[in-house]
């Protein structure tokens, strides 16, 4: 089962020819959302080969470079016959706002746009395999995180052991496999934990978007097995992350070492560093031991379960 990670746009507030606004592309098995939506994000999917079939869009906060690409990117979805709702999380007290921002053109949209606040700590959305939640960050306006949670998969069925005690194979198996009881052949009953492991975690990504690092970070993305967060800027730039409320390469590292990540996604990368980012990088290489990342925009990560190596 996939879960996808494009990265659309990494840059920070202003756009460089290497690097587009704020916009990540995840899709799960299928299930299409888009995490913030800066300008140019439109042309990020057409080069990245994603398509615009997406189910929902995730904001973070209201700052131009995570929504000025929300208009036209309805517009688009409209010329192209769409007709299933298109819903967008928002952080509270700013879905009037995005619903004007939807409507700024004075265009109506050619199918149903759902604007739809969620506070902090609350599930935005989700389905018996898993769910996305909203947590709080630090920026300069009202904004906040999402966090992709599966739920546990069944433990790992052990078919040597079933056939042992004599159940017979087909259907069987897979009914043990989800939990229910079976007879054997000669009439016994067999029960799942007889054949069947420890439940397996499912997968878990953390989005931030821009914040200062922040202890709620470290909670929503415990056990990650991507965290995506703000690095605007290299270490010596530390003074100025904090007065303008983003992090550095090396605070985003500390808070993926805290929070225990496998792997860390750094982005909003400010256009200081258009000629070489990589400064950023090796700040956060010094405060994390896990696998680093600089994304560039349309790189695909593939994120694996956490026991893909067993």
């Amino acid at each position: 089962m996939s879960l996808r990670v494009t990265f659309l746009g990494t840059g920070g507030a202003v756009p460089t020819v290497e690097r587009a606004a704020s916009a990540v592309f995840v899709n799960r098995e299928g299930d299409r959302f888009l995490f913030d939506c800066g300008e140019g994000t439109q042309r990020e999917m057409m080069r990245s080969g994603t398509g615009f079939a997406v189910d929902r869009v995730f904001v973070s906060h209201l700052h131009g470079d995570h929504v000025l690409g929300i208009p036209g990117l309805v517009q688009t979805l409209g010329f192209n016959d769409r007709t299933d709702p298109l819903t967008i999380h928002c952080p509270p007290g700013t879905g009037g706002q995005l619903h004007d921002l939807v409507h700024a053109v004075g265009h109506d949209p050619a199918f149903p746009v759902r604007v739809e606040p969620v506070e902090p700590g609350a599930v935005a959305f989700e389905t018996d395999e898993y769910e996305v939640r909203a947590f709080e960050t630090e920026h300069r306006t009202v904004s906040q995180g999402y966090v992709l949670e599966e739920a546990d998969r069944p433990g790992r069925f052990d078919r040597p052991r079933a056939e042992e005690l004599g159940v017979p194979v087909g259907p069987k198996f897979g009914r043990l496999h989800e939990g229910e009881t079976v007879e054997a052949e000669d009439g016994t009953v067999v029960e799942p934990e007889q054949v069947v492991g420890p439940p397996r975690p499912g997968r878990k990504l953390a989005y931030t978007a821009d914040t200062r690092p922040r202890e709620a970070t470290v909670d929503a993305a415990a056990d990650a097995d991507l965290l995506i967060h703000d690095a605007t800027f290299a270490d010596d730039m530390a003074d100025r992350a904090r007065d303008t409320a983003h992090s550095t390469g090396r605070e985003a590292g500390s808070i993926a070492d805290r929070a225990n990540a496998k792997r860390l996604a750094l982005v909003h990368i400010s256009s200081r560093y258009a000629a070489d980012p990589r400064p950023i990088r090796r700040d956060a290489r010094e405060a994390f031991d896990g696998e680093c990342l600089l994304p560039d925009d349309g790189d695909l990560i593939e994120v694996p379960f956490p026991d893909a190596d067993d």
